[in-house]
């Protein structure tokens, strides 16, 4: 995949059929999240979809704050997570049990969730859809979401490689409908996309092979790039939700020293005594974040 056409959102118009449309390409984001763990490959290919679907889900809204995908569950996937922030920062990870079946079924894993969340904690305006899982492809599961909350056709296809992951999405413009078959005729078009293609193909290709007559117009692309949100405040208030015992406990059971470790990044935030006492002691602030740091 050439440097230039990784790691990038771009958005365009199918101005004939009426449609709008987003790509995403990602590759040294996506190889800096997969190399974090040691991920069986279906699971790795989940979370390389996810990671795509998460930055393409930002593509035509105003988001403040951070949109992320989560799909937790009581079986041996017990938590998928992608994040994309409205800087274009992306993150994600996953934990399982072993053994992970394969071919690994959504639909059947007992509990299973899916939530979407946008918004900002620190704000106060966060935002979450709620979407059964079924035994269908993660992408059709997102489709669902759009049916349910936005009510709007949309066709999404997600690819994920050992190099790099993508998406595609498309959706109806609100209000225009194209000529009569223009939707169903997109989709007819889209059916061909191979895997190959949407992970390598140069975006202006192809969108002109796919959609050529639907006269495409690309309206310029957005940077993304790994980035993690975690910072020494969210931690503290991560602490100073579990309550004055639990964080004296594990501070006398360590020594002396709390280590908090963020599995995103990698990143280590020690407190001490005082530290420990400090936060205990101030007074609440915003909630802090439900990604699982």
């Amino acid at each position: 995949m050439p440097i230039a056409a990784q790691d990038q959102l771009h958005r365009f118009l199918l101005e004939r059929a009426g449609v709008r449309g987003a790509l995403v390409r990602l590759g040294p984001s996506w190889r800096e999240v997969a190399g974090r763990g040691d991920y069986p490959q279906p699971l790795r290919d989940l979370l390389g979809q996810a990671l795509a679907a998460s930055a393409l889900l930002t593509a035509h809204i105003k988001l403040q704050g951070s949109l992320s995908i989560e799909l937790k569950s009581q079986g041996p996937l017990r938590l998928l997570f992608a994040e994309c922030s409205d800087a274009g920062h992306i993150r994600g990870l996953a934990r399982w049990q072993a053994p992970l079946p394969e071919p690994l079924d959504l639909g059947v894993q007992p509990g299973a969730l899916l939530a979407i969340t946008l918004g900002s904690v620190e704000q106060g305006t966060r935002y979450q859809g709620l979407v059964s899982v079924r035994s269908a492809p993660f992408a059709a599961l997102l489709e669902d979401y759009f049916a349910q909350s936005e009510q709007l056709p949309t066709r999404i296809v997600l690819a994920s490689g050992a190099d790099g992951a993508a998406g595609l999405l498309l959706q109806q413009l609100p209000g225009e409908r194209g000529d009569d078959d223009a939707w169903n005729r997109i989709g007819h078009l889209t059916a061909t996309l191979g895997e190959t293609e949407l992970l390598t193909l140069p975006v202006a290709e192809l969108l002109h092979r796919l959609y050529h007559e639907e006269t495409p117009r690309l309206l310029g692309a957005s940077p993304l790039g790994f980035g993690c949100g975690c910072s020494r405040d969210r931690v503290e208030a991560v602490l100073r939700a579990l309550g004055r015992e639990e964080v004296e406990a594990a501070l006398a059971a360590s020594g002396g020293m709390v280590e908090v470790t963020c599995e995103f990044c990698d990143a280590r935030y020690r407190f001490d005594p005082v530290d420990v006492a400090r936060v205990v002691s101030a007074s609440p602030s915003a909630p802090a974040s439900a990604t699982p740091h």
